[in-house]
């Protein structure tokens, strides 16, 4: 069995109940976006692209760690992440061009309620966080949602 699947397999151990999976499918992306956002508050020149707008170099040098563990585990899976992440960074640029200097505030209040029903969901399935035992499953999350859509479609990764 492939490693990523060996993952997925762990990881779903912790995430059978339904309230819980749906939880997982709405802060599981935002608690992402979230460090994204974190990252790119950390002052550093800037990369512009046009649709894009701008993505600093800390951002950047965190997302290519990301794509290269995600490498690891499926060429297919690190290039739709990549481009999740793009996409991400986007709506990072708007939130930091909205809020300033606040946008940590945005960030912050998102993480923390986020990880609020994380937790909330664990509490109802009766599992702790799969991260707690390894902590390369916090990059585990965004992708065990992603390999079930892929499964859904059909698509091998």
């Amino acid at each position: 069995m492939r490693k990523v699947d060996l993952l997925f397999a762990e990881y779903s151990k912790s995430h059978r109940n339904a309230t819980n999976k749906l939880i997982h499918w709405i802060c599981v992306p935002l608690i992402f976006w979230t460090i994204l956002g974190f990252a790119s508050l950390i002052p550093s020149p800037h990369f512009c692209a046009s649709y894009f707008r701008c993505v600093s170099i800390i951002s950047l040098i965190v997302i290519a760690f990301i794509t290269f563990f995600y490498i690891r585990l499926s060429l297919l899976i690190a290039i739709v992440m990549a481009v999740i992440i793009l996409i991400m960074e986007h709506f990072i640029y708007l939130t930091n061009i909205s809020f300033g200097k606040q946008s940590w505030i945005v960030y912050l209040s998102v993480f923390v309620i986020t990880w609020i029903f994380q937790l909330i969901g664990h509490k109802i399935e009766g599992q702790k966080p799969s991260f707690l035992k390894d902590l390369q499953f916090l990059l585990i999350g965004p992708i065990w949602l992603l390999g079930f859509i892929l499964k859904k479609t059909g698509i091998r990764y």
